[in-house]
C-alpha cells in the first residue's frame, strides 16, 4: 500500500510539474542547480572534516608521546589531511632560524616571533577550512526567497486564469496554486540540507580553530622548555 501511495504520488507530482509554465519551471532548474551544488559540497567538505579530524588525533598523539619534537617528514607522510600540520611546520621553521643548526645548547632568542609564525598558519588553514562555507549560506538564505518568487508568479497566472475563463470557484484556481506551491516546496527542500550543513561545519572550524591555539600553546610552552 506504501509503494502504490508513493506512485500514485509520484504520478501527480510529474503530472503538476509538466503543467508548470517557464517561468516556474526555469525557477525549479535554479533550485535544482544549487541543491546539486549544496548536496555535492556538503559530502566533500564531510570528508575533508572527517579526515582532518582523524589525522589531527594522530599528529596530537605522536607530538605528546615524546619529550622532543617529532620529525616531519613521518607526520607528512601520515597526517597530512590535519590542519595542524601546516601551524606546527610554521613553528619548527621558525623555531629553526632561532635556534640553528644545532640546536642542542642553543637558547630561544624571540617566542613571540615563533607564535606570530604559528597564528599566521593557522588563520591560514582556518581560511582553507572555511571555504565553499559562503556558497552554503547562500543557498540556505537565497532559495526560500527564489522558490517564493516562483510561487507568487505561478499564483498570479492562476488567478488571471481563472479571471479569463469567468470561473469563480476554487475547483478551478486549485491546481494552478498547487503547481504553484511546488516552487517553494523545492526552495524549502534546497534551503534546509543547506543550513544545516553549514552550521554543523562551523561548529567543527571553530573546534578546529582551537585546536590549533591549544596545539599552539603546547608547541612554545615546549620549545620554552627545551630552549630556554
Amino acid at each position: 500500500m506504501g509503494l502504490v501511495g508513493f506512485w500514485l504520488w509520484q504520478s501527480d507530482l510529474a503530472r503538476l510539474l509538466a503543467q508548470t509554465g517557464w517561468v516556474a519551471r526555469l525557477v525549479l532548474l535554479l533550485l535544482l542547480g544549487f541543491s546539486i551544488v549544496s548536496w555535492a559540497t556538503i559530502f566533500r567538505k564531510y570528508s575533508r572534516f572527517k579526515r582532518a579530524r582523524q589525522a589531527s588525533e594522530k599528529l596530537l598523539e605522536v607530538f605528546r608521546s615524546t619529550q622532543q619534537f617529532p620529525e616531519l617528514h613521518p607526520l607528512e607522510r601520515t597526517c597530512s589531511a590535519s590542519p595542524l600540520l601546516p601551524v606546527y611546520m610554521a613553528g619548527m621553521k621558525e623555531l629553526a632560524t632561532q635556534v640553528g643548526a644545532n640546536p642542542h645548547g642553543s637558547k630561544l632568542k624571540n617566542p613571540d616571533a615563533v607564535s606570530v609564525a604559528m597564528q599566521l598558519a593557522s588563520a591560514t588553514e582556518v581560511g582553507k577550512l572555511e571555504r565553499r562555507m559562503a556558497f552554503l549560506a547562500t543557498t540556505g538564505s537565497v532559495t526560500p526567497f527564489i522558490g517564493l518568487f516562483g510561487t507568487v508568479w505561478g499564483v498570479m497566472d492562476a488567478f488571471m486564469g481563472l479571471g479569463e475563463a469567468g470561473a469563480t470557484t476554487l475547483r478551478a484556481v486549485a491546481p494552478g496554486i498547487a503547481e504553484a506551491l511546488i516552487a517553494t516546496a523545492a526552495g524549502l527542500f534546497a534551503a534546509i540540507p543547506a543550513v544545516i550543513a553549514y552550521n554543523h561545519f562551523l561548529h567543527q572550524i571553530r573546534d578546529f580553530a582551537t585546536r590549533m591555539d591549544n596545539f599552539a600553546l603546547e608547541f612554545l610552552a615546549r620549545a620554552d622548555k627545551l630552549y630556554s
